[in-house]
């Protein structure tokens, strides 16, 4: 992302990080949801023998933000698996109660019983 549109060299920006955001937030499942005009990822935190999560960060970006963030994650992950070997998820044919970072699940079909 070193080059936006165009291949026009990319502007400089001064970014500050106060000391109350420094230390971060521990996440452990996204959920992902977008109108025509944004996405909104809420960041949550699922701990054992707990039976309710709360959103600790929610952030909105214009789907052209979206995109752009899906590419800086792979390349990062793709940096960091040339450094340190492939990432492994293992909650691969997960249910859809799994938690984690997992995309929506495709609504169930409709049996004709239900019907």
């Amino acid at each position: 992302m070193n080059n936006p549109v165009g291949g026009a060299p990319a502007q400089q920006i001064n970014i500050e990080l106060p000391p109350e955001q420094a230390e971060g937030i521990y996440s452990n499942l996204a959920i992902i949801t977008h109108s025509a005009s944004e996405f909104v990822l809420d960041f949550t935190r699922v701990m054992p023998g707990v039976p309710k999560a709360r959103v600790y960060a929610r952030i909105i970006m214009t789907p052209q933000h979206a995109k752009s963030l899906l590419k800086a994650l792979e390349e990062n992950i793709k940096r960091y698996e040339n450094q340190f070997g492939e990432i492994k998820i293992h909650d691969k044919g997960a249910t859809p109660r799994s938690f984690g970072f997992l995309p929506p699940q495709p609504p169930a079909p409709e049996s004709p019983q239900s019907k």
